[in-house]
């Protein structure tokens, strides 16, 4: 691999991993699109693309996750009791979802993907938090609510968190907690969409060299690197710095990155 790719992996590594720890939001709103054109530029198969860059930042999500679950634990923000109930749903969900996703071209995957991206952008624009009105609904309920989660999230490659919190708030559970509680979601939700990816994946044709599946190997070890080095660092400067506008300017930057993505697609 040329010394520019190296560097490029390791600079959206380090942009991801501060963001996430910043604004506590995954880094697939991020990774996916820079990886697409990243992947393009490369010269890598047009129809496997967004593939490539679903399964890749599903993989690297696993160790953001891992991060964000013990330090929600050790403050005591994550309902277990949630989680427990969500998790098979997630898992299923999650799974499933890949091999929908696998089996659709990438320019509708793109699509679908800008528009979700927009969807969260105008949340975070907004600042929206829907008010308490119900309790949460039994096992069952909460295994549905998780299998729906786990669908969109593999197409997406996020670990959840604009979906379950605004659930779990609206079912009268504390900011703090479905915060927390969200970051416990996304390990299962990261874990089952990798080895969805990995799977469906395997043993398709004209995959670049060191991708498992589709997930490419380089990508996701240097990206995975340098995130867990600069998560840290975002979530000390959340307290310090303007976190209501950097929310505004990274909506922003959603929706630049997705309209590249969609130019890059459409522009293969």
């Amino acid at each position: 691999m040329a010394m520019e790719w190296l560097v490029a992996y390791l600079l959206l590594g380090g942009f991801v991993g501060f963001f996430a720890g910043l604004l506590g939001v995954g880094g697939g709103g991020i990774m996916v699109p820079m990886l697409t054109t990243l992947f393009a530029m490369q010269g890598f198969p047009p129809d496997h693309l967004v593939h490539l860059a679903l399964g890749t930042s599903m993989a690297a999500i696993v160790m953001t996750s891992i991060a964000s679950l013990r330090a929600h634990h050790a403050h005591g923000a994550v309902r277990w009791d949630i989680v427990k109930g969500v998790t098979p749903g997630v898992l299923l969900g999650t799974f499933a979802g890949t091999f929908v996703a696998s089996r659709v071209a990438s320019a509708p995957l793109a699509i679908f993907f800008g528009c979700f991206m927009a969807y969260v952008a105008l949340q975070m624009v907004l600042n929206v938090k829907p008010k308490p009105s119900r309790e949460l609904p039994g096992a069952a309920g909460l295994a549905g609510v998780g299998a729906g989660i786990g669908v969109i999230s593999a197409l997406v490659a996020i670990g959840g968190g604009s979906l379950s919190v605004p659930f779990m708030t609206w079912c009268n559970v504390k900011m703090q907690n479905a915060i927390g509680t969200s970051a416990a979601i996304g390990l299962p939700i990261a874990l089952a969409g990798a080895l969805g990816y990995l799977i469906n994946g395997w043993g398709s044709g004209g995959l670049p060299e060191w991708s498992v599946g589709y997930v490419y190997v380089p990508a996701l070890v240097l990206v995975s690197l340098v995130s867990s080095l600069t998560a840290p660092l975002g979530a000390r400067l959340a307290h310090r710095l303007p976190v209501a506008v950097l929310k505004k300017v990274f909506a922003g930057v959603l929706i630049l990155l997705s309209a590249k993505m969609l130019h890059t697609i459409f522009g293969v």
